[in-house]
C-alpha cells in the first residue's frame, strides 16, 4: 500500500539529523534564532506580551520552560504560547520569501520551550528548528500555490505553523516516525487562524500563540499513545480540502531525497512586509532628495495586485493599526528616516504632519510591476517637481540581505534595554556557538530581565 502524504514526510523527519544540515542552512536556523530572542524579548514588554506571559502562569503547573523577556517558568506548552505571541508583538519578525507567513513565532517558540523542558542541546535546537521551518513552508507551498488558503481568509503563519511547530517539537521529543504521523494528524485537527485580524485591537498577535502551543500538545499527545489519522492531508476531509479551493499537494513531498534550500528573509523595519518596499521608497526619495515636507503636493503609490489591497488605512488609531498602514509607514520614514518600533507609537498618530503625509498617500495598481510587493513611489512637489523611487527586492530580502552586523545591531537594539547590555552580549555570543551547547537551559537561563526586574515597552 502507498504512503501516505504524513508518513512519507514523518519517514523523512525521523532520519533528519544534524549531518543533514547544509552550511547555508545552519547560518539561516542561527541567524534567525539571534532574531527571534531579540524580537521576543522586546515584544515580551508590548501589552500583548504582558497580557500573554500573565496568561501563561495563571494555572499554575511544572516549571519546565522559560518565558522570553520575564524569566519566570511554566509548562512547555505554555511557554510556547506567550512567547510566540511575544515574538509576533512589535511586527520585525522574520519573513518568508513571498510574504505570506513569519517561521519562528510558531515553530521556534515550540522548539525551544521543548529543548528547554526536555535538556536538549544546541545540535538537537538547530535539527528541530530547521526541520519544523521546512516542514511549516512545504505546507505553504501546497496550501498556497494558487493563493487559495490566504484568499479564503485564512492566516498561513498559524494554519500551516502548526505542522513546523509539532515537527519541531517531535524532534525534540525523538519520536520515531509512526508517532510524528499521529502527531500531524493532531496538529491538522487543530489548525487554525483568520486574517480577520487587522483594525486596533491585538487580534493578529495572538495567532501564532494557539498554533505553537498545539503543535507541542500534538507531539506530547503523541509520544504518551494517542493515535491520529495518517490522511490528515489528502484526505476527503483533510486539510487541504477543508482550507483550499486549489492546491499542490506534490509540494509537500517534493525533492524529500534533497537537502532542503531554506530562504528566511529579516524585518528592519517595525512593520508588515509588504509596506517594507514602500518604506524603502521613501527612505530613498527622502535620502537622495532631501525633499521640502511642507511643500510635498502628492504622494503616488503604485503596487502589485497581489497586494493593492491592503494596507490601506491612512486614519490608523492605535500602533497596532499603524503597523499594517501604508501611508503612515511612508509618512513616519519620511519625517523620521527610519520606521522602527519606536515610530509606531500611540502618541504619534496625531501629529499633523504625519497626518497630512498620510492623507496625501494614493494607491493605484499597476501589474507591470514584478514582484507581488514591489513599490513604485512617485512624490510630486509643489513647483511641479518629481521624484521617483521603484523597490522590488527590500532591505532583508534575500537579494538585499541584512548583513550579520545588522542583525546584531537589531537584536542589541531590542534585547539591552531588557536583558543588559552584558547579558544581551553572553546570549549573542551562546547563539553563535549553539551547535557547542550541550544543554539548551544555559541559553534559556538568560532570558529574563537583568537584575529580575520587567520592564516595559512604553506602547499602550
Amino acid at each position: 500500500m502507498a504512503q501516505t502524504i504524513a508518513e512519507q514526510l514523518a519517514a523523512h523527519f525521523e532520519s533528519f539529523q544534524y549531518g543533514a544540515l547544509t552550511t547555508d542552512a545552519r547560518k539561516a536556523v542561527k541567524r534567525l534564532l539571534l532574531d527571534y530572542l531579540g524580537v521576543a524579548v522586546c515584544g515580551a514588554q508590548t501589552s500583548s506580551g504582558e497580557v500573554a506571559r500573565r496568561f501563561a502562569q495563571f494555572s499554575g503547573g511544572n516549571a519546565e520552560a522559560t518565558l522570553i523577556g520575564d524569566g519566570a517558568k511554566v509548562p512547555a506548552m505554555q511557554a510556547a504560547f506567550a512567547n510566540a505571541i511575544s515574538s509576533h508583538s512589535v511586527e520585525l519578525d522574520d519573513i518568508d520569501v513571498l510574504a505570506l507567513f513569519h517561521f519562528s513565532p510558531p515553530v521556534y517558540s515550540a522548539a525551544l520551550a521543548t529543548a528547554e523542558q526536555v535538556g536538549g542541546s544546541g545540535k538537537d535546537l538547530l535539527v528541530a528548528l530547521a526541520a519544523g521551518c521546512e516542514m511549516m513552508e512545504r505546507v505553504s507551498k501546497a496550501a498556497n500555490a494558487y493563493s487559495s488558503l490566504r484568499n479564503r481568509s485564512y492566516h498561513t503563519t498559524p494554519t500551516c505553523g502548526i505542522f513546523g511547530a509539532t515537527i519541531a517539537a517531535s524532534k525534540l521529543l525523538k519520536l520515531p516516525a509512526e508517532k510524528m504521523v499521529s502527531a500531524l494528524g493532531m496538529a491538522g485537527a487543530q489548525s487554525g487562524g483568520l486574517m480577520e485580524m487587522y483594525g486596533p485591537s491585538m487580534q493578529k498577535r495572538f495567532n501564532p500563540g494557539p498554533a505553537s502551543r498545539s503543535g507541542v500538545t500534538a507531539a506530547i499527545m503523541a509520544q504518551l499513545g494517542f493515535t491520529g489519522a495518517a490522511t490528515i492531508f489528502e484526505g476527503e476531509r483533510g486539510f487541504l480540502k477543508a482550507f483550499t479551493d486549489k492546491n499542490d499537494p506534490a509540494q509537500l513531498t517534493a525533492d524529500l531525497d534533497k537537502p532542503y534550500q531554506l530562504d528566511i528573509e529579516f524585518k528592519p523595519y517595525s512593520c508588515a512586509r509588504p509596506i517594507h518596499n514602500a518604506i524603502d521608497c521613501a527612505l530613498e526619495i527622502r535620502s537622495k532628495n532631501a525633499p521640502d515636507l511642507n511643500r510635498v503636493k502628492g504622494i503616488r503609490m503604485a503596487r502589485n495586485s497581489a497586494w493593492a489591497l491592503y494596507h490601506q488605512n491612512a486614519h490608523p488609531q492605535t500602533y497596532h493599526e499603524a503597523q499594517v498602514s501604508l501611508p503612515y509607514s511612508v509618512a513616519v520614514a519620511l519625517t523620521d528616516g527610519q520606521a522602527l518600533f519606536g515610530q509606531y507609537n500611540n502618541a504619534r498618530l496625531k501629529e499633523p504632519m504625519l497626518l497630512k503625509l498620510s492623507e496625501m498617500v494614493k494607491i493605484s495598481v499597476d501589474d507591470s510591476l514584478p514582484r507581488g510587493v514591489s513599490c513604485k513611489m512617485t512624490m510630486e512637489m509643489d513647483d511641479g517637481k518629481e521624484y521617483v523611487s521603484q523597490v522590488d527586492y527590500p532591505k532583508g530580502s534575500i537579494q538585499n540581505s541584512m548583513s550579520d552586523a545588522e542583525l546584531r545591531a537589531k537584536f542589541d537594539s531590542l534585547a539591552e534595554p531588557v536583558l543588559g547590555k552584558a547579558r544581551a552580549s553572553e546570549v549573542a555570543a551562546m547563539v553563535a556557538d549553539i551547535e557547542n551547547v550541550t544543554d539548551v537551559r544555559h541559553l534559556t537561563r538568560l532570558l529574563g530581565p537583568e537584575g529580575g526586574a520587567k520592564s516595559k515597552a512604553g506602547h499602550a
